[in-house]
């Protein structure tokens, strides 16, 4: 019988998409067929697609992913960004099926999170990782950090509405007013390519370090992606002052520390809700915890 992980499972339903569960094991016999793989046992820790080993005719090791069928283009996205990458600081992808949200990717080795490093080298890990996806990428149809920001903020709304309020409304004055912010300062020619979900569980072990896996791909400000780093271990940001985090994150990749920390307050905010619509905790309430504390 086909594993799904749970929280699959719930973002799936969310989504209205319990005709692509159920359809499921047919779909992965077909690709596996089509693609000439064999497929092996699903990862039951994947939250965003169906995710299990597969096995090329050669005995290539590598990754087939199943994407959740959701509003707007985020396999498309997510396959774009690989292909302009082409393996540098994400991982490869092999072949893709845009149709149907699927993609062969390259097999890569332990989670950061795994490891249990401190959390300094981990930061250092993920900055050096997303570093070398951030490029100009005017042309490449991803949506904006402007556009993603007035997503954010009609999903924190109806979100914390639906979830009848599981945080403070300080909470969500103070993300909502950094989306004001950080849409007001949007530049089309300032913004680059970046992965869009940057984290300890989406970095994985290389042959010669370490990739990111799930991009989201926008074309935003790269403190975007540090913002998703100062969402990240929510306790620990309360260990001294929460706004150090984002001046070492500037000062790491040179960038704005403001914007970093604006980013970080939209990131804990939203997905601290989404964490608790779909029934993924401790964290969901550690991060509307966090976001009242440090909001004014």
């Amino acid at each position: 019988m086909l594993q799904i992980p749970e929280v699959v499972k719930n973002k799936a339903m969310n989504a209205g998409a319990s005709k692509w569960l159920s359809e499921l094991p047919q779909q992965l016999a077909a690709i596996a067929q089509s693609w000439s793989i064999t497929v092996g046992r699903a990862y039951t820790d994947s939250t965003e697609a169906f995710v299990c080993e597969a096995i090329l005719e050669d005995s290539t090791l590598c990754v087939l992913k199943l994407m959740i069928p959701r509003a707007g283009d985020h396999a498309l996205n997510e396959i774009k960004v690989l292909e302009m990458v082409n393996g540098e600081g994400c991982v490869a992808m092999l072949r893709h099926d845009a149709a149907v949200g699927a993609m062969l990717l390259e097999r890569l080795g332990p989670s950061l999170h795994s490891l249990g490093l401190p959390i300094t080298r981990r930061h250092e890990i993920l900055c050096d990782c997303v570093t070398q996806v951030w490029r100009a990428a005017p042309d490449s149809g991803l949506p904006t950090g402007a556009e993603k920001a007035a997503w954010l903020e009609d999903f924190i709304i109806t979100t914390w509405e639906a979830l009848d309020h599981p945080c403070q409304e300080n909470a969500i004055d103070h993300a909502l007013s950094c989306v004001e912010s950080r849409t007001r300062h949007h530049d089309d020619e300032r913004s680059v390519l970046v992965h869009g979900d940057v984290h300890e569980w989406n970095t994985l072990q290389s042959v010669d370090g370490f990739k990111l896996i799930d991009p989201d791909g926008l074309l935003a400000e790269a403190e975007y992606d540090l913002g998703v780093l100062m969402r990240e271990d929510p306790l620990e940001l309360m260990d001294g002052n929460p706004f150090d985090r984002a001046l070492w994150l500037a000062d790491r990749c040179q960038l704005d520390a403001t914007a970093i920390w604006e980013w970080g307050v939209i990131e804990r905010v939203s997905t601290g809700l989404l964490a608790t619509q779909v029934g993924l905790q401790p964290i969901g309430d550690q991060m509307l915890r966090v976001a009242e504390i440090v909001s004014p």
